[in-house]
């Protein structure tokens, strides 16, 4: 297991994540924009969808990354008078999102 200490909990998947995304976005470049023909068949595609899954796969390291640093729901009292007004931005702000998607509203 990882060392626990504020948001550096879950070390490994940060780091298969951060490593995964550069990978990915690096294949990806190379095969877009550099001409890589080999006995003249292309391999730039092969990039791009290697690209593409390594970036993919990375949003699984992320995921796990995320959800390890959440922490337990903290009271009222410990988060104070700034962390109640973020609540309850966050909770209008989600109504607000979720009423128009029910509605079918889209756009102003």
């Amino acid at each position: 297991m990882t060392s626990c200490m504020g948001l550096s909990h879950c070390k490994v998947a940060l780091a298969f994540a951060v490593i995964f995304d550069l990978l990915g976005v690096t294949a990806l470049l190379v095969g877009v924009f550099v001409p890589l023909e080999v006995k003249g068949r292309d391999f730039g595609d092969l990039l791009v969808y290697s690209g593409a899954l390594l970036v993919l796969m990375s949003l699984g390291g992320w995921v796990m990354w995320y959800s390890g640093n959440i922490e337990g729901l903290s009271s009222s009292k410990e988060m104070g008078h700034i962390g109640n007004a973020v609540d309850r931005i966050a909770r209008t702000l989600s109504r607000k999102i979720r009423t128009h998607t029910i509605r079918g509203h889209r756009g102003p």
